[in-house]
Formats: structure tokens, sequence, C-alpha cells
């Protein structure tokens, strides 16, 4: 296959011309939710959440499955049967409930599809990611999978001739026409004739660089949620003083601490700055960089203990308890928060990113030879529809990524004060590409950054980590 036209420089001003996913929906879209199906695992064994989902035993919903407090209506189809083997790293509190709640939604449509979660645990999907290429790689594919939209997908599997073009769909569903067209842009490439390929569908928006923290410590110790570095240290001094570890942190998940790097670089960058290490146009051996890893360096000393023992939910569970104050992760954390019925919770953006949108995007591709093809094309559908994005997005702790979705239907999970904030935010704040979640860079390149990170964490070496990420800059753009 030919490797599709995608360069690197485009995607920050990709991202810049991304319109307003907040707009407000009418009617519940314009496909008929649908399903997919699936086959069982391959490749090395993962650890898997749930193992099966109404395997073997589908729900025969036919007409109504309870979602919440609301009764979703529809209308049953028998004429898919079989299974649907849904690949993700979704194993865990809203993002769970969310797939979950998708999942039954496609049973009620087709309730004689068995689904299969093969969902690999592990945030942000490194382990998925290894699980998942071996399958490929072996010609074991699941019938559809979780991959962020970006480089990740573009650099990835769609470079390895691996999944369908799905712009067949993209047709038949109208969704050039409801998903603004810079997703429609990070979702496709151009090839050699000048046309356009669509190779997966978007079912969110999410933002890395949120400050989340407990409500009752800060009002206890008389303190404000902080804008700026100088604002974090301070009360981070304060919190210390109390025994209380100020920021939680949870990087037995790998991608934890390079995400809360992530946030320092661009709170210390600027936007343009944090884009341009990813063109070209700022140098990983700029001052500012340097900066930037001595910030992250006396963050880490305010850190809970047993930081290396924890997954990152597990991290946001020390701030529910009060024994760490704050935390610095995307907004899925909105998503645990409720699943974990924590309301007493604030957030702001991460120190010194304040009207900066720091985005990612999952979505689902359909992989070459998936088992149970026809299965995985309804899935897509209901995926990619308005009642499903609105279905999923409440409970995930995101925001849809079309424009007509925003609305749920009456009696069904609404978007919450945090959601809400965060389409308004999407309005008027500047966008920029996420790096840990394969927005920004091609996926070696995110590797090398991440070890480059997570090495630093144990041995705080400023020096030669900037040396590192240098190298892994010039390998990346073939310099």
């Amino acid at each position: 296959m030919r490797k599709p036209k995608y360069n690197i420089l485009t995607l920050a001003s990709i991202l810049m011309l991304l319109p307003l996913l907040a707009a407000c929906g009418g009617d519940n879209g314009t496909s008929t939710p649908s399903a997919g199906a699936a086959t069982g695992s391959g490749g090395s064994t993962p650890v898997m959440a749930n193992t099966a989902v109404m395997a073997n035993t589908p729900v025969m919903a036919s007409t109504a499955v309870m979602t919440g407090t609301a009764v979703m209506t529809g209308t049953s189809n028998s004429s898919l049967t079989g299974k649907l083997e849904m690949f993700s790293w979704w194993s865990t509190g809203g993002e769970a409930a969310g797939l979950k709640k998708l999942y039954q939604a496609y049973n009620v449509t087709y309730p004689n599809v068995n689904i299969v979660n093969s969902a690999v645990a592990g945030g942000a999907g490194q382990d998925a990611h290894a699980v998942l290429n071996n399958r490929l790689q072996n010609n074991n594919p699941p019938d559809a999978f979780q991959i962020h939209m970006g480089h990740e997908l573009i650099d990835g599997p769609v470079a390895a001739g691996q999944v369908e073009d799905l712009s067949s769909l993209y047709q038949s569903e109208g969704w050039t026409k409801t998903f603004p067209q810079g997703v429609l842009d990070i979702v496709s490439s151009t090839d050699a004739n000048g046309t356009k390929h669509y190779w997966s569908v978007p079912v969110n928006i999410h933002r890395a660089n949120v400050l989340w923290y407990n409500k009752k410590v800060f009002s206890d110790n008389n303190l404000q949620p902080p804008a700026t570095f100088a604002d974090f240290f301070t009360a981070a001094d304060a919190l210390k003083a109390k025994g209380i570890a100020a920021l939680a942190l949870g990087d037995k998940d790998s991608f934890a601490a390079p995400h809360l790097m992530e946030t320092v670089l661009l709170g210390t960058l600027g936007a343009d700055g944090w884009k341009g290490l990813w063109t070209g146009t700022t140098k990983w051996d700029d001052p500012k960089v340097t900066e930037a890893l001595n910030t992250f360096k006396k963050m880490l000393g305010y850190i809970n203990s047993d930081h290396a023992s924890l997954s990152w939910d597990q991290a946001n569970s020390e701030v529910i308890s009060g024994k760490a104050a704050m935390t610095i992760m995307g907004d899925w954390a909105n998503a645990d928060y409720i699943a974990k019925n924590f309301t007493n919770y604030g957030w702001v953006n991460a120190p010194g990113t304040k009207g900066i949108y720091d985005a990612l995007s999952d979505t689902f591709a359909l992989p070459k030879g998936a088992p149970d093809r026809d299965n995985a094309i309804a899935w897509l559908k209901l995926a990619g529809s308005q009642q499903g994005q609105d279905i999923f997005n409440p409970l995930k702790g995101s925001i849809p990524a079309r424009t007509d979705a925003g609305k749920p239907a009456a009696g069904q999970p609404s978007y919450n004060d945090y959601l809400k904030s965060a389409m308004s935010d999407w309005t008027k704040d500047t966008i920029v590409p996420s790096v840990v979640h394969g927005a920004a860079a091609k996926p070696s390149w995110v590797k090398d950054y991440t070890d480059a990170v997570n090495a630093f964490v144990t041995k705080q070496d400023v020096t030669a980590t900037q040396s590192q990420l240098v190298t892994a800059a010039a390998t990346a753009m073939g310099k």
C-alpha cells in the first residue's frame, strides 16, 4: 500500500482549524445505530478487563434497554448474528461505563450479536497498542479497535496497510457534513491522485491539560487553585507542611509522567512554542525546555511516595480520599469521579495553560480481515451517530466529535458542569495537539519521548534528559 501523504508540519495547524464542537444538535442524527462482531484474542495474552461482555449470552432486548434512569427505544434487527469483538483500553471508571452503554445500545438494535469486550487494561493504551500490533501483524485482528486520531492512526496502521478505507461509510452516513473539517482532515489522508481517504470514526474529543483538586482540602487549608507554577508551588509548600501530598501521580501507567511533563512544557512554552517542538520550529535544546524540565523536577518533590505502584485512576482516588490535593490528568478523570460518586472536586487549566486546549480524540477503525465485518460496520455507524455520541460521552467524560451532538435525549445521562465548560472552552481556546495521546507526533517519537520522561522521574538528570529529547527529535525528523 502506498504510504499516505501526511505531513507532521500540518498537524498543529489542522487542530487550529477545528470548529466549535459544542454546537447544539437538533434531531437524533441521520444514521441508524448499528453493531459489529468479532472473534477471540490472539498473539500474547493480555490482561483483559471483563474478557467477555454479553459473550455467548446476548442481551435479548427487543426494543428497549435501561440506560441509567432512561429507557432507550429502538427497532430490533435480527439480520446480524455471531460476535463483535471490540478492542480497546477502556477498562475502568467512566470509560468502561460509557462503552457498556454503547454495547447496550448496539444490542437494542442487534440482539443476536454477542459482544466480546477485549479491553486491555492500562492508561492511554500503551499495553493495548503492543497487543493490537501483534494481532494485526499476525493476521488475527479484532472486528474493530480503538485508536487515537492523528499520527498514531496515520503513521501507524494506515501506513502499514492494516485498516480498511471508510470513505464510503463517511458518505452514506453523512459524516463529511457532521464532523468538523479539522477532524475530517486528521482522520484522513490524500493519495497521489488527490483523493481523500477516511480511516477511522471519531467518537469524542478530550482535553489533556486539566488540574483537578479536592475542594475540601483546599478550603480547609485556605488555598486557591493554582493558575501559575508559582501558585502551584506556594500551595504545594502549604500542603506539604500539613503532611498532604500536593500532587497525585500514578506512573505505574507509563503515560502518566509524560502526560504531566506535556502540560509543564505547554505551560512553559505556550501554544506556539509547544506546537513548534513537533514541527521543528522550537528546538529541544531551547532554554525554555530546560526551564520546563527543572519545573517538572521540582514538582516531583511534592508527589505521593507510592506513585510507582499506582495507576492513574488509583492516583485519582488519592484526590478523592483527600490523601492528595491535586492531580493533573486528562478529562477522563472527570468521568472517574462520576463513576466513583465523588462530587466535591474542582478544575482549572494546568499551570500556565489558561486559554489553551490540549486536544486528543478516540476513534474506531476497521481492520482488514475483520472476522465479522458486517457487525463491525454496524458498530462504527453507532459510534459515529449523534445518538451514540450522546450516549457515550457524558459517561466517558468527553465532548462529542459531531457538531450536531451535545443534547442527549430526555432521560439520558446529561453533560455535567465540567463537560459544559469544556464545550465552551473548545469554542474559544487555542487548540494544540497532545503528544502522549497520539495527535502531535508519530508513534516512534512518542515512545522516545515517553521513555526519556519516565527515566527522568527516577534519575532526574536535566542535562542528560534534554540531550535525549534532542536526539529523539533529530531521529524522528530524519536529521
